[in-house]
């Protein structure tokens, strides 16, 4: 299929950019590489009547630290460069251990950090690493810029919190204590696909004990997820066998995943739970240190 008909623009600058969102409402999109919104106008899923070009805003491509140990991160910044930036592996290792699994190289070679947070797709790596991170991401219109925290941003599938006249211009990552263990795992049918069900995890660990734990999880819900009732169960304890399956019962009991044509809301509330289990127990290894 073809699009429906459109106006084309590419601004130079971010004013133009918001001055057309504000003149057009609605009834604009942005497009920064396409990968999500080409098929969409394609399919007829969406019939804007005019596509605005940002992609000549090379000033949002960027990765910078920040003074707690954090990352401002561009919107216009490529998937390939969070998977490749020594910066970025040193500051947050769980990213490039994410950023692998999203679709194909030719992709993550054009996609964008913002492009990805904005299409708020379910089974996303990126908008579950937000949650994780407890991210702000930054929207500007013509009215000024505005944080929204991460945990606001995503309503449920495709769709976010901005206005019709704003556009994600960065995302601010806080810092992370030292040493804290990381850990990604996603399945997927094939490499590349959407994944069926994905989970990160963050732990602090001090003196054998955890003193802080974030579980995320995606594919597994209308929006990337938090799981605060395993996080809260983990807090204060060392990782042990009923530990990790008590955690495991909590995050995955409330889970509401989708019926399709891949899965069904059981196996992928299996699948989230094995991966839980794995992922606590890698992030607990690399948080004491230990090499296996």
């Amino acid at each position: 299929m073809k699009p429906a008909p459109f106006d084309y623009r590419a601004p130079d600058t971010i004013d133009e950019v918001v001055e057309l969102l504000a003149a057009h409402g609605g009834d604009a999109k942005i497009m920064a590489a396409g990968q999500s919104l080409t098929p969409m106008l394609n399919f007829r899923v969406v019939r804007p009547s005019l596509i605005i070009d940002v992609s000549r805003l090379i000033e949002f491509d960027y990765v910078r630290p920040r003074s707690d140990g954090g990352l401002t991160i561009g919107a216009l910044t490529r998937h390939r460069v969070l998977e490749t930036s020594p910066l970025v592996a040193s500051r947050f290792p769980v990213i490039p251990e994410t950023m692998v699994h999203v679709a194909h190289l030719a992709i993550r070679n054009r996609g964008t950090i913002g492009g990805s947070l904005s299409h708020a797709d379910p089974a996303a790596e990126l908008p579950m690493i937000s949650r994780l991170l407890d991210a702000q991401i930054v929207a500007r219109s013509v009215r000024g810029e505005r944080s929204i925290d991460s945990k606001d941003f995503f309503l449920g599938p495709l769709t976010n919190a901005l206005e019709e006249d704003e556009m994600v211009i960065r995302v601010e990552a806080p810092g992370l204590p030292a040493g804290m263990g990381w850990c990604f795992q996603e399945f997927a049918r094939r490499a590349g696909d959407f994944a069926l069900a994905a989970v990160g995890v963050l732990l602090e660990v001090r003196d054998s004990t955890i003193h802080q734990a974030r579980v995320a999880m995606m594919g597994v819900g209308d929006t990337p997820l938090r799981r605060t009732q395993a996080e809260e169960i983990l807090l204060g304890k060392s990782l042990s066998e009923p530990v990790i399956a008590e955690a495991v019962r909590a995050a995955c009991a409330t889970l509401e995943p989708s019926l399709d044509l891949h899965a069904s809301p059981e196996f992928r509330r299996h699948l989230a739970g094995v991966l839980m289990e794995r992922v606590l127990r890698k992030a607990w290894q690399r948080a004491i240190g230990d090499k296996t």
